[in-house]
């Protein structure tokens, strides 16, 4: 039938979201599109036009899957609690697999010497995302913040600290460094954790039995 598209959506969308993971926008062809979700290419061009707007489709799974589950994280009632949640799960994304597949942004954003506008808008708008659930956190927190940073600024901070962790986990492809490294940054804008204290115990003595 003109229009039903003739395969899985859902299956292809995930197969072509690995690829585009373990390659980036630019090094990825519909060719190789077509041999990961085994759907022809030319049902590919017929349901998407192009690989830009292929993806778009897949950048948006992505994008909703990524962002609930960072969400999750920062439902915490502790700051500090919230945000080492919130980087441990953006380290575990970057950390899965053999080899590690790292970030599917940067790789989309340094694949080519220019990114399609597009796409620059795709990306654009997930780290928008990414800085305002972090920004909807801090400020509910932010006597937690440490005097001189601003929820904003703090935000903002986080973000680009993230775009830093992609280097360090392709350099040295050490996930203990890059969590340690997190919980420095967590020190310096909110302190650190507060020990949780064991009830005294009494040292009164028990009556003995007779």
């Amino acid at each position: 039938m003109a229009g039903v598209r003739q395969f899985d959506e859902n299956e292809a969308l995930e197969k072509a979201l690995a690829l585009f993971w373990q390659k980036g926008f630019a090094e990825t062809s519909m060719q190789e599109l077509a041999a990961a979700t085994g759907v022809q290419r030319g049902s590919l061009y017929h349901a998407y036009k192009d690989k830009g707007t292929f993806f778009l489709r897949v950048f948006e799974v992505y994008k909703n899957r990524f962002l609930s589950q960072l969400r999750d994280t920062l439902d915490q009632p502790d700051l500090h609690d919230a945000l080492r949640s919130f980087l441990e799960t953006v380290i575990d994304s970057m950390t899965t697999g053999e080899p590690t597949r790292g970030c599917l942004t940067t790789k989309s954003a340094f694949g080519a010497d220019v990114i399609e506008p597009l796409v620059q808008q795709a990306l654009l708008g997930l780290l928008d995302a990414f800085e305002k659930l972090l920004l909807d956190r801090l400020q509910k927190g932010q006597k937690g913040i440490r005097p001189g940073c601003s929820p904003e600024e703090a935000a903002r901070l986080i973000v680009t600290f993230t775009r830093g962790l992609v280097v360090i986990e392709r350099v040295y492809q050490d996930k203990a460094r890059m969590l340690a490294t997190a919980d420095s940054l967590i020190a310096l804008l909110v302190g650190t954790p507060t020990p949780v204290r064991e009830p005294a115990r009494s040292t009164r003595l028990k009556p003995r039995m007779r």
